[in-house]
């Protein structure tokens, strides 16, 4: 299966003007061809008998060749394939806003996400890489051997500047400590397993929000143009970009661990958008990654040969005792030990939604696979 690696790179001050050519170039490419886009778009608007063909990423090019590269020179300072993948990807974005599954395309800000595209003969050693026009960059990390990637993004964060490429890994088959496993996700503590193991959430943004509050207010106040500005924007995200890579961590730990011991992981699909809609809880909810969570441990689970079950977001897993069976009404997020009124049983809250979940993830395997999934099983 492939998998995208990422990693720092490491690089004097000249790597990193060239780095930023080539990043000031993409951007460049993005913003002219999106405002080239909107004029298209409002034309057709205003004249709906006499309409023009939406541009390609292929006309995009042909039109930035013709039109914007004789104007700005430095645009042959760097690698041709910067801004013609700016524009793929601006067409790709498009295409994905047209289906209505993402938002209109922004423009890009200097500084803000960063980041461009590069392929052609590249080369893969130990701790360093060789790309096309910039050369050889060096790693911290060894890179994976016997890789090569058709392809390379490189992208920045605060100061630091990451490479990404895909590589081919074969999948992993882990000898599993348990059959199944529920996963109940909440705010108090991260992640409730039925097997009784509870992971805390770290909570980054929560322990950092002083230190963020204080940076963000220093950056305010500062003049827009200033170099002490440009101070205060680098310790801001600093500090952002160390919130979360703490988090990301953490959630890299939880999932190594259940799609490594589990041969299968149930989850629940959460509305995680309509939970971020209240104001009450949003900040808790962000803070702890759900979104996250459930991409890493959807590939994860293919990595290492396991198993992953979401089950529908309405079923009452909260509300279900997990001893009988029987189904409450109603269920207040103050109540924080579930009580059962037909059989009298007490639990924990969050563990008797996760045994629920491990009972849904159990039939639906049956289910799909036929009673002899059930007798491995157990």
């Amino acid at each position: 299966m492939l998998l995208g690696f990422k990693t720092e790179l490491k690089i004097n001050k000249a790597q990193r003007l060239i780095l930023a050519k080539h990043a000031g170039v993409a951007r460049h490419a993005w913003n002219q061809a999106l405002a080239l886009c909107q004029q298209v778009l409002a034309h057709n608007r205003a004249n709906p008998n006499d309409k023009i063909k939406f541009p390609s990423s292929i006309d995009l090019h042909k039109w930035l060749v013709a039109s914007i590269k004789p104007e700005n020179p430095w645009y042959y300072e760097v690698s041709k394939c910067s801004p013609q993948y700016a524009l793929r990807h601006l067409s790709d974005a498009f295409k994905s806003f047209f289906k209505k599954v993402k938002g209109f395309p922004k423009f890009k800000k200097k500084g803000r996400n960063d980041s461009f595209t590069l392929d052609g003969s590249i080369h893969v050693d130990h701790k360093r890489i060789k790309v096309p026009v910039i050369g050889w960059l060096k790693t911290f990390e060894r890179l994976p051997q016997g890789v090569e990637p058709k392809s390379v993004t490189i992208s920045a964060r605060a100061d630091r500047w990451f490479i990404s490429f895909k590589i081919d890994v074969s999948v992993e088959q882990t000898p599993k400590v348990y059959d199944i496993v529920g996963v109940d996700l909440g705010i108090k503590t991260l992640a409730t397993l039925s097997t009784g193991v509870v992971f805390d959430g770290v909570k980054s943004y929560r322990q950092a929000e002083h230190r963020l509050k204080r940076l963000q207010r220093n950056l305010s106040r500062k003049v827009k143009g200033s170099f002490n500005r440009k101070k205060a924007a680098l310790l801001l995200a600093k500090a952002h970009r160390r919130v979360a890579n703490i988090r990301k961590d953490v959630l890299h730990k939880l999932t190594t661990y259940l799609s490594k011991n589990h041969a299968v992981v149930g989850i629940e699909d959460l509305n995680v958008s309509g939970m971020m809609a209240n104001r009450c809880l949003a900040k808790a909810i962000g803070d702890m990654g759900f979104y996250e969570f459930r991409r890493q441990l959807e590939y994860k689970c293919q990595l290492y040969g396991s198993k992953l079950v979401v089950i529908d977001r309405f079923a009452p897993s909260s509300k279900t005792c997990s001893c009988c069976a029987n189904v409450k009404n109603s269920l207040s997020l103050s109540q924080r030990v579930y009580h059962c009124h037909s059989c009298g049983f007490e639990i924990d809250r969050d563990l008797n939604a996760a045994i629920n979940i491990s009972k849904y993830a159990a039939s639906s395997v049956v289910s799909a696979c036929g009673r002899g999934a059930a007798d491995s099983l157990g």
